[in-house]
């Protein structure tokens, strides 16, 4: 509750620093700033700029520092290890990928804000980068992941792309139909309530799940799916507040959501877990930062409400560079050999494992089964069985990833190279994952267990701490500490 606190007291203040730095915020009429209800709110609390606030915010943070000579930027680098000296993180060891060298960037604090790791599973609305590198290279070194477990879908992904169809349209007021054009979120117990669309994700999701099961949903090349409608908010209204919907809609499934609804299905989006942080952004390793998907201080629980991703980046990216300058002031510089000693290790270690052409195994067989495993164990509806065969099979393929065959020989832009080295983050973070989840015996948000429906606090009132060793993750447990909020029955 602690970190809850400091959230709420300094989101306002970086959202008007964002403004000041010129993010577009939609307004109302007299001038003031745009609000609108996402997922599980009772209140319109959620700030806007259309439909595409994190597009807007991005340029707003990237121009912004641009304005900046001392902020250097190293475009083009992929991260393979931190550098850790006498327990203190003091940098990182990353490649050039347009020259395949490798360089030792070294620095008495780190800050990783390198997001999720959505592409571990087969659908999600992760862009492609989302290997959890972050994740594993801090995992690697000692520092738990936190609460792996908890992986959120969002309900309304376009079939065959994952694209993401913002919950600002059910924001707006769209209503989600089955086969029979029927608001099933309405007419049908899901227990949202009176909130129907505006229920939280993870509920919803289980709905059109539940839905498709009984025969209710609507085929497609790429499954089934149900209906996102609209067509009665009329055209200026879906053009003025969600323009980026109708752009996606048209190009990527050729609807026009002004006349015909939307294909929808559940799509991984986010994961609540990440690196073990506390209210200062920092980790149990000195030096070391987090903020971020990458990261969990746990503001989101076991299911994270619509609009706190963007602010919580804003809120503990900002407590992140504030914390490490203060750590910087009073830490000492390693002795430079010995750091520089880890790159030159590392740079072996990359070279070796470009260089193999002798191996047995390919990338995208081995990606292709990660997901199908992570998507049957881990899915919207979990159950013991099925989570156990899906560690089972990741402890596997963690074994085969060693024995990768590269044909690309080349260092410039060796795209292949950087896959292999993703694919073995994937590895490490889907086994946290599979790991984590098979450990808890009940349902709690995200996780939902068909042979454990109900929350067990008696047992499980715990932060799940993954740990790695190389024979396999080692779970811990970590108090949750209850303060102004309490766990209540969730009922809408």
């Amino acid at each position: 509750h602690v970190l809850i606190d400091f959230f709420v007291e300094q989101v306002l203040k970086e959202l008007i620093r964002l403004k000041h730095w010129g993010c577009p915020w939609s307004r109302n009429e007299d001038g003031t700033v745009a609000t609108r209800a996402f997922g599980g709110m009772t209140t319109k609390r959620t700030w806007f700029a259309a439909d595409k606030v994190g597009f807007h915010m991005l340029h707003t943070l990237f121009q912004t520092s641009m304005k900046y000579d001392r902020i250097v930027r190293y475009d083009e680098r992929f991260m393979t290890k931190l550098i850790v000296d006498e327990g203190r993180c003091q940098g990182v060891v990353a490649m050039d990928i347009r020259t395949g060298n490798m360089e030792v960037f070294l620095g008495r604090a780190v800050i990783l804000a390198t997001g999720g790791a959505g592409r571990i599973f087969p659908f999600t609305t992760n862009g492609m980068i989302k290997t959890g590198d972050g994740m594993s290279a801090a995992y690697r070194e000692g520092v738990p992941l936190k609460d792996m477990e908890f992986v959120q879908y969002h309900p309304t992904g376009l079939p065959g792309t994952g694209i993401l169809i913002t919950e600002a349209t059910r924001g707006e007021g769209g209503h989600v139909k089955n086969a029979e054009g029927e608001r099933f979120l309405v007419t049908r117990d899901y227990g949202v309530g009176t909130k129907a669309e505006l229920g939280p994700r993870d509920m919803i999701s289980r709905a059109i799940v539940q839905e498709i099961q009984a025969g209710r949903g609507i085929k497609g090349p790429y499954g089934e799916f149900v209906h996102l409608d609209l067509t009665h908010l009329g055209k200026e209204k879906v053009e003025s507040r969600l323009p980026f919907v109708l752009e996606l809609s048209r190009t990527y499934v050729g609807v026009d959501p002004v006349t015909h609804p939307i294909p929808i299905r559940p799509v991984v989006h986010y994961m609540m877990g990440g690196i073990d942080t506390d209210i200062t952004a920092g980790t149990s390793m000195p030096g070391l930062y987090a903020a971020g998907e990458v990261a969990c201080g746990s503001i989101n629980g076991a299911n994270r409400l619509g609009s706190n991703s963007l602010t919580e980046c804003l809120v503990f990216g900002a407590r992140a560079g504030v914390e490490a300058v203060q750590y910087v002031k009073g830490a000492s510089d390693g002795a430079e050999s010995a750091l520089r000693a880890q790159g030159e290790e590392e740079a072996n270690r990359i070279a070796n494992l470009g260089g193999r052409q002798k191996g047995g195994e390919r990338i995208t067989q081995i990606r292709r089964e990660l997901n199908k495993a992570m998507e049957e164990g881990c899915g919207v509806y979990r159950n013991q069985e099925d989570m156990q065969a899906t560690v089972r099979a990741v402890a596997q393929l963690r074994g085969r990833v060693s024995d990768l065959r590269l044909e690309d020989t080349s260092r410039v832009f060796n795209t292949e190279l950087i896959s292999a080295l993703e694919l073995v983050n994937m590895v490490d973070v889907a086994e946290a994952v599979a790991v984590s989840a098979a450990h808890r015996k009940e349902s709690r948000g995200a996780h939902t267990c068909s042979d454990f429906p109900t929350r067990n606090d008696t047992d499980y009132l715990d932060h799940t701490l993954c740990h790695f060793d190389p024979a396999g993750p080692r779970l811990g447990r970590k108090d949750v500490t209850l303060g102004t909020w309490v766990p209540e029955e969730r009922k809408y």
